[in-house]
């Protein structure tokens, strides 16, 4: 592995996962996708992730996900560190996605891929192959629900890789975590995929961690990410506890349909999701509205959110 690639030493802090907005008739929403990227970006986020599971890339075609890296690179406009999503099942689109990602300057994620009988041989030569295609490196993307589950040891084995400079990690258990620390850093970033836990795997030492909720969130992320670093754990795990009831509910309604429907309720454009996801039902939408006003009600919380 090597770590000489432009992007990676900016790999770390406070990644927001853009929620890819639709408009009415199914298509980006170009104006919505600017309007989120730039609040992330004014809230001090740290980096963007493009086109990731919550950007719902499965759902799109290859010329959709190139129309969406090219768009957002637009935006971003060398500002911050962006990742952009290449994981297919199919290797030729991940092949075009990650030759585009590295042209544009965005680091390319990849998924191992998902196929039937695969070996793990298989698996290193895919990364071997990807990683040699992109000029800024690839990233790791380790994402449990998304094809094959990585263990550490396996990770350990793709990060020795030449151009493979950074791991999103969504397997967040402590004993995976704590090896994948020690083994690999400071070589490799690691970057936690998920905040339903951020507050653990950031005292942890992970080099970040990318959030979908602050989509919908942005101040109440950044404020426990800002506290958990500066080592005001009570504030962070206060501030973490505060918004228990919405994890629960981003857990069984699903996080892009639960986190676009957050963001409507604060006047901020997302559009639906795409099948076979489904934006939240009536009952859903009610349930989420009550315990979201209820959030906001909260000391902590009530002159923290300003719409």
């Amino acid at each position: 592995m090597t770590s000489n690639h432009p992007l990676a030493p900016r790999i770390e802090g406070l990644f927001n996962i853009c929620v890819t907005p639709f408009d009415d008739r199914g298509e980006l929403d170009r104006a919505a996708l600017e309007l989120n990227l730039e609040r992330a970006i004014g809230h001090g986020y740290d980096g963007i992730l493009i086109g990731g599971t919550y950007g719902e890339f499965a759902a799109q075609t290859t010329e959709e996900r190139a129309e969406l890296f090219t768009a957002a690179m637009a935006i971003v406009d060398g500002r911050l560190p962006v990742l952009l999503c290449a994981a297919s099942g199919d290797a030729r689109e991940a092949c075009e996605l990650t030759e585009l990602a590295g042209r544009l300057g965005g680091l390319p994620m990849l998924t191992p891929p998902y196929a039937c009988e695969i070996t793990f041989e298989h698996t290193e030569a895919y990364f071997a192959e990807l990683a040699a295609r992109s000029a800024t490196g690839v990233m790791i993307y380790n994402a449990p629900g998304v094809g094959a589950t990585l263990s550490p040891a396996e990770i350990e084995r793709l990060a020795a890789i030449d151009g493979v400079v950074a791991l999103k990690q969504g397997e967040l258990s402590p004993t995976s975590i704590d090896r994948l620390l020690h083994r690999l850093q400071p070589r490799l970033k690691i970057i936690a995929a998920s905040d339903l836990s951020m507050v653990s795997t950031l005292s942890a030492g992970v080099d970040g961690l990318s959030s979908t909720n602050s989509c919908a969130l942005p101040e109440l992320i950044k404020a426990i990410f800002d506290a958990t670093r500066a080592g005001r754990l009570d504030q962070a795990r206060a501030l973490h506890r505060a918004w228990f009831p919405l994890r629960e509910l981003c857990r069984r309604f699903g996080q892009p349909q639960t986190t676009k429907a957050m963001m409507r309720l604060r006047g901020w454009r997302a559009g639906g999701v795409r099948a076979p996801l489904r934006d939240l039902d009536a009952s859903q939408l009610a349930e989420l509205s009550a315990v979201f006003a209820d959030f906001r009600r909260q000391p902590l919380i009530e002159s923290l959110l300003v719409d």
